[in-house]
């Protein structure tokens, strides 16, 4: 038995091409789990994560689940796993930090500006300056940041990234136009469900600290969280796409990740909460007895609270990527005077959205019907004329595709294939980790670790590069990456060569 064919007998997998497979449900009324990956990939998933996906496919309601390449395991459902359900939300498979996302700053700079390393130096400091990093810092710990006081926070968590919003901190508006969903409403569709859900949160005490948290807006968490020059090679061939997509080859751009910071996490357990006591009062049983597997039938009064907080997250954390955007390139002009920055896209990967879905549910004939879309730790991707892009700047192209992979491996822009259905329309969210992080502190070397970004010519505003953040830490990227290509999921249009990384040391948030 060669060591590629011991985790399809582990855990079933069937393969039905180079990079995709099915495993098939524990209850034969029930469609497959689609899993996307080569058999190289595959046997990085453990056992826990496989044993979450299964108990994702079992749980009320759910129609499909996809595994990601990147899976590995989570709080109830795997991180990098697709679950779809038209008659239940489930607040697992979006997580505890609300719209995790990643954002792409294009810039002007040619890449020759960044060869010298007191240049690079004096951007990190000047990003710093203006955008804290780690789990508890907010805008007050750093002198050139955009104080958002209570008033305004509340706008930002009903309006998102609204014109109103974006003129009152200094964001661009027509960033707007580069967003996934720019603004999310309640779930009844009005905005002024928000406006109340937010005083009642407030007046029982749910959002404690609400200035305080309202002041992590246009900041990094901890862990695997950050900001990343990145000089931008466009694919051959893909020249067409990226110049629509507004990536300058050979130029600079600034890639980031983080998502709703404590605003967003207070939401998600307070939700987690709630719902586990209702389970608890009621008698329910949970899905495979994983309390983080709770759920709400839609309608309920249950899943309209979750779904009027999980909209406010979002939004909190829409306008936290366009406003470190903001920031950043205000830092890049103090120190290189006359750049311009343009945003390419912002995207989600911790979010449940209404779609039209197009796959069959396993009892019976497809056809099209509305379904949330869970995509936790996975990446929406809308090939070139999908419905949802009209009146978008990529309805001709599809969307750009934001994959982190890892500093010295580089990061990655895709655009959407046609046969990106098979996987609910969505993709990995990057690299996905292959060591916990425990037992990457136990086993790596830090002095290794340093000398590699030192041998790479990366510099970061770290002392000691987070040994559980390290490169091992992550699959290898190209892997995955090659496994969505073979799927035929997405296509490549540009790899992204880091310069430089803003991190913090801190536990991650998501």
């Amino acid at each position: 038995m060669n060591s590629e064919s011991a985790p399809e007998n582990k855990y079933g997998f069937i393969s039905t091409g180079e990079a995709t497979a099915i495993l098939p449900a524990r209850h034969s009324n029930l469609s497959p789990i689609t899993v996307i990956g080569t058999p190289e990939v595959r046997a990085t998933f453990d056992d826990l994560c496989v044993q979450q996906a299964l108990n994702s496919r079992d749980a009320p309601g759910v129609t499909e689940v996809v595994l990601n390449p990147d899976a590995h395991c989570g709080y109830g459902a795997p991180i990098g796993c697709v679950l779809v359900s038209p008659t239940h939300i489930y607040p697992g498979p979006v997580g505890v930090d609300i719209k995790c996302s990643m954002s792409l700053l294009q810039l002007d700079i040619p890449a020759s500006e960044m060869e010298d390393a007191g240049t690079r130096r004096a951007i990190i400091n000047a990003i710093l300056q203006r955008v804290p990093t780690g789990a508890g810092h907010g805008q007050r710990s750093v002198k050139k940041s955009r104080h958002v006081g209570p008033e305004l926070g509340r706008r930002v968590a009903v309006e998102g990234a609204s014109t109103g919003v974006c003129e009152s901190i200094g964001i661009p508006p027509e960033w707007a136009q580069r967003c996934e969903d720019s603004h999310h409403v309640g779930h009844d569709g009005a905005a002024d469900t928000l406006q109340t859900r937010v005083q009642k949160l407030i007046d029982a005490g749910v959002l404690k600290n609400f200035a305080e948290k309202i002041s992590q807006l246009g900041s990094y968490g901890g862990g695997n969280h950050f900001g990343e020059c990145e000089v931008v090679q466009v694919r051959k061939g893909q020249e067409a796409v990226a110049d629509a997509f507004g990536l300058l080859d050979g130029r600079i751009a600034f890639l980031s990740h983080c998502g709703s910071r404590g605003f967003g996490y207070q939401l998600a357990d307070h939700q987690f909460r709630q719902l586990q006591k209702h389970f608890l009062e009621w008698s329910i049983p949970l899905p495979a007895n994983d309390k983080h597997l709770v759920y709400a039938p839609l309608g309920t009064t249950e899943a309209d609270a979750y779904l009027d907080d999980m909209a406010l997250g979002a939004n909190f954390a829409t306008v936290n990527h366009m406003l470190i955007n903001a920031l950043v390139l205000e830092a890049f002009q103090e120190v290189i005077p006359g750049a311009i920055g343009k945003l390419v896209y912002f995207i989600s990967h911790n979010i449940a959205r209404l779609e039209t879905t197009t796959r069959s549910s396993g009892h019976g004939s497809g056809g099209s019907s509305l379904a949330w879309v869970h995509r936790k730790g996975a990446t929406r991707a809308f090939p070139a004329r999908h419905h949802a892009l009209k009146d978008t700047p990529f309805y001709e192209t599809g969307h750009p595709i934001l994959l982190p992979g890892n500093p010295q491996a580089g990061s990655s822009v895709m655009v959407a294939q046609p046969g990106a259905q098979k996987s609910a329309f969505s993709v990995n969210h990057g690299a996905g980790r292959v060591k916990g992080r425990k037992a990457a502190i136990r086993e790596f070397n830090q002095q290794a670790i340093d000398e590699s970004f030192a041998a790479a010519d990366i510099l970061t505003n770290c002392r000691r590069y987070p040994m559980d953040e390290a490169p091992a830490a992550y699959k290898n990227f190209d892997a995955v990456l090659h496994s969505v290509e073979a799927a035929d999921l997405a296509t490549e249009v540009a790899r992204l060569r880091a310069r430089f990384v803003i991190k913090d040391s801190d536990k991650a948030d998501d």
